[in-house]
This record gives C-alpha cells, structure tokens and sequence, in this order.
C-alpha cells in the first residue's frame, strides 16, 4: 500500500552542522570502518558535497514515480535517498528534476539506479551521487512508500540517519550516533595533523605509524 511518511525523528541543526566538517573516510574511519556505501555510488561531479538527513524511498526499476513524491515532500536540507534495486540501465533523474529539488531546498540526491544530463546537473551544482549514468527513460507506474528503512549501496539506511558525501563516496551515520560521531572525526582530524607535523619534523613512516615491533614480529629483514 503506497504510504507517504515524514521523517520520523529529525537530527539536531548542530549535529548536521558539525558532522559537515568531517569528510566521508574520516567518519567512516571514527565510527569504527561503519556506514560505508558501495564505492560503485559516486558523485556526478568530484566537487560535490552533501550533508543530511536521509528521506528513504524505494522506487521499482526503471520508475521514478516516486522519487518525484520524494521530491514533492522533502523538506529544505533533506537528502533524498533512493533504492532502486541497483538498476544501471535508467535515467531516473535529471536537470528538470534537480531544479525542483533545488527550487525546494533540498540538500542531494542518492540513488543507487542511474541519471542523465550529467552536463547540466554539473553546471547547476545540485549534488547528484548515482550509480550510473544512463540516457534510457522511466515508467511512473509502481506506487510505494517514503520513510521506510531501506538497503542501498550494502548499507542500512533509517530515515534521519545522516548521510554525508564527497568525491570519494557516501557514508551513513545512525541519528543518535551523530554528536558521538563528529566528536570522534575531530579526534582523528587532530591525530593526522600530528602525524603530518612528525612527517615535516623528519620522522619516518615506521616511526609515526609504530611499526617497530610490528615489522620485527612479521620477520622483515632489511639489506644494508
């Protein structure tokens, strides 16, 4: 039965706010390698970046009725993300709808089927991660739901969770994990700048990295 949902528990302003500042690697990282979607969903253009809650659809192959509803009910900032059974072969979503979502405020586009017109999509700026690019039309035929838990990419996504993105891929934050999580990327952030301080102070990767016992645990023999 086709049902459309809001958001059920929205994130805090400051939780999207903090988490924003953190690159998808380095939250993957801090909450312990987590959240990761497939490598295969990448940005239409290497310069966009995405931060925010997720609002769940599932659409059937090759039909992008129900992204439009998404669309339709979205909220400003909201990432709309869209599980489409790993369709390549369509272009569910282009320039015409990306202008909607931008007239509406909204903060992306995730979908794990294919879109078109890359070349405007880039010039708009609306940031846009698929599966695919494809020219191949949809259908507006399979009514379903909003707002539900979905899989995309090999990752559970619950509507609210956050999902953040750049041009190295997409990762998923669980809604009350998010203060958790953005105080444990700052810690990471501030560890590598250390690193990078040994590196410029003359240190070696074996000796920032602690690999001593490491390497003579392993047996590594090295010729003078």
């Amino acid at each position: 039965m086709a049902h459309i949902k809001k958001i059920p528990v929205r994130p805090s302003k400051a939780d999207v706010e903090a988490l924003s500042k953190f690159s998808p690697a380095t939250i993957h990282e801090a909450q312990g390698r987590r959240g990761a979607l497939s490598s295969r969903i990448k940005p239409v253009d290497y310069r966009m970046k995405l931060c925010g809650p997720a609002f769940t659809v599932k659409c059937a192959p090759r039909d992008n009725i129900m992204l439009q509803l998404a669309i339709n009910y979205a909220q400003p900032g909201d990432i709309i993300v869209v599980s489409a059974g790993e369709y390549e072969e369509a272009g569910s979503f282009g320039d015409v709808l990306a202008n909607a979502c931008l007239a509406k405020g909204i903060g992306g586009l995730v979908t794990d089927s294919g879109v078109r017109d890359s070349l405007q999509l880039r010039d708009l700026g609306f940031p846009v991660f698929s599966l695919s690019l494809c020219i191949k039309g949809t259908v507006k035929e399979t009514l379903t739901s909003t707002n539900d838990s979905i899989v995309i990419g090999g990752e559970l996504v619950h509507p609210g969770d956050l999902i953040v993105g750049d041009a190295d891929g997409l990762v998923v934050v669980r809604r009350e994990e998010a203060a958790e999580v953005a105080r444990l990327s700052q810690a990471r952030e501030d560890a590598e700048a250390g690193y990078i301080a040994d590196y410029k102070a003359g240190k070696s990767v074996i000796e920032v990295s602690k690999l001593e016992a490491v390497l003579k645990a392993k047996g590594l023999t090295v010729e003078e």
